[in-house]
């Protein structure tokens, strides 16, 4: 009589755990966003090996490109600071003179040269993007490459967002009684090749 009540749990362990192992194997979209700073690991430089008689371990040295990806099929995004900064956290170099514009699914990179070793192992990149509209978060990642002769040596790291677009500030000469902007639509959007058309 207890066998025959194993397919029933079974069936029942089955029904419980599936709306989990479902939601478990979707990959939810990061949420929208108007602008943020992002922090991008680089390694100028990696220790290696064992210390010689100085106490230093080897170092191999790395030249690294940082792409900045916009994946908003719809709208643009603007970069506002990509600033490059040294183990220590001072900035070595700001790569950006002016804003610098991104259209949807466009990509710009930013490089540090092989002998370039100012950096050191903990060196980063902080990017500041900003949008006038509600859009996918960008990606950013750096792309370190070491070449050799034979040898080849290559690794990506990705970025950590540290700060989000602060939300702009009310107007001061609006009306008590005016009535809010309408919310911006939040809804994750799926890849599409047609841009919304604006309203007039």
């Amino acid at each position: 009589m207890s066998s025959a009540r194993f397919p029933l749990r079974s069936a029942l362990l089955a029904a419980l755990l599936t709306p989990f192992l479902a939601a478990a194997g979707e990959e939810a979209l990061p949420p929208l966003s108007t602008g943020q700073s992002v922090y991008v690991p680089v390694y100028s430089h990696v220790l290696h090996g064992n210390v010689n008689e100085k106490g230093r371990p080897g170092e191999l040295l790395f030249s690294a490109m940082l792409s900045v990806r916009n994946t908003d099929p719809a709208y643009p995004m603007t970069l506002t600071a990509v600033n490059y900064y040294d183990t220590q956290g001072r900035i070595i170099r700001p790569f950006l003179g002016k804003a610098q514009p991104l259209p949807p699914m466009a990509s710009t990179d930013f490089f540090v040269e092989h002998q370039d070793r100012s950096g050191g192992t903990g060196a980063n990149f902080v990017v500041t993007w900003k949008s006038d509209h509600p859009i996918n978060p960008p990606i950013l990642e750096t792309v370190h490459v070491y070449f050799w002769g034979t040898q080849t040596q290559s690794f990506v790291t990705r970025g950590q967002v540290i700060r989000m677009q602060e939300k702009p500030a009310a107007k001061p000469d609006a009306k008590p009684d005016a009535k809010p902007d309408a919310k911006p639509d939040e809804t994750p959007r799926r890849f599409t090749s047609e841009r919304p058309l604006d309203d007039h």
